[in-house]
């Protein structure tokens, strides 16, 4: 905790500190059931018998330990809260991903823990990050255990790198029909410019909870990374907005635009040591590429633009050997 900057707003650093002695304290004398399975896990539920029909929510932040402005946003939305209890109307899990980085203000202390929500871990399974994973994954099925059928899960980032489109979000192509349209119709109110559809998991939380769980997962990327503190949160206004009219029970407003979709045309898996991309790190997220272009190459592999045009996300050849190293997609919608 000493290591978290100095002049936080109070609601911020209990949040960053994974300190939920003052929810607790207001949620439970509303007559809240209030529990915390782990450190810097928070489940917020109605008492009494369960009503079917109330949703269940989950959201988590920094699961980067340097991803601060979700943490800045969550924290003040659930600071207001606890002053209006009576307002939530869903039962709500929180959960604040990597505490360890978050304080060490570090990406991560092992390894990616967005990459742990897997069975096979391979070389990571001794990783701080893996042990977290396990204690997230126990929170989540219990939480989402007694739940209705309405549940979801917002896994809220923000982007290392500029992109075309500076929020977007990533949305498993096994989510249901309605909760999936219900999910899309969500991100655009919270002006989410463009969402990738993803066929295949790469162990991220929220695809675990919505293959596991059924839960309408989403990984947001909401503008870019900042200091904790000094975020400029004017960037996540909309989506704080979105995340109070859900918390609160709030109908759709009118006027929201849908978000550009986009399919996955391939991930590109770092194989080797030898593997090199063929543009920067610092590459744009959506950036266009033609047909034929030289995409990567990792010794006798060479990975080429195979549709007309696609747009590479997350561009990173400095990953581990074995993990996602970009993404290509191609526009749909």
């Amino acid at each position: 905790m000493s290591d978290l900057p100095a002049a936080l707003p109070e609601a911020v650093r209990s949040l960053a500190a994974a300190d939920f002695s003052a929810v607790v304290q207001r949620f439970t004398a509303a007559g809240f059931t209030v529990a915390e399975p782990a450190d810097g896990i928070i489940t917020i539920k109605a008492a009494g018998p369960r009503d079917a029909a109330r949703p269940a929510v989950l959201i988590s932040v920094g699961v980067h330990g340097d991803e601060t402005g979700p943490i800045e946003v969550v924290a003040y939305l659930l600071d207001a809260l606890s002053h209006q209890p009576s307002a939530l109307a869903v039962d709500l899990m929180l959960c604040v991903g990597n505490i360890g980085a978050i304080r060490a203000g570090k990406r991560f202390i092992d390894a990616d823990l967005n990459r742990m929500f897997r069975a096979q871990r391979g070389t990571l399974e001794g990783t701080a990050e893996a042990a977290r994973a396990d204690v997230m994954i126990a929170a989540t099925t219990d939480f989402f255990n007694d739940a209705g059928p309405v549940r979801w899960h917002l896994d809220l980032h923000t982007a290392i790198r500029p992109s075309v489109y500076p929020t977007f979000a990533i949305v498993p192509e096994l989510i249901a029909d309605q909760p999936r349209t219900q999910l899309i119709d969500w991100l655009g109110l919270a002006e989410i410019g463009a969402i990738i559809m993803n066929p295949a998991s790469v162990g991220t939380y929220s695809y675990y909870s919505a293959e596991h769980h059924a839960a309408a997962g989403t990984t947001i990327e909401l503008g870019r990374i900042g200091t904790l503190g000094q975020n400029d949160l004017t960037q996540f206004k909309a989506a704080s907005q979105a995340l109070d009219d859900l918390l609160r029970g709030a109908p759709l407003r009118a006027g929201t635009q849908r978000p550009h979709i986009f399919n996955t045309a391939r991930q590109i898996i770092k194989l080797s040591d030898q593997f090199q991309m063929a543009f920067g790190k610092e590459t744009h997220n959506f950036t266009a590429m033609k047909q034929g272009e030289e995409i990567a190459r990792d010794g006798d592999t060479v990975y080429t633009v195979q549709y007309p045009e696609e747009l590479v996300v997350f561009p990173n050849p400095d990953v581990r050997v074995g993990l996602r190293a970009g993404l290509m997609v191609v526009r749909v919608a």
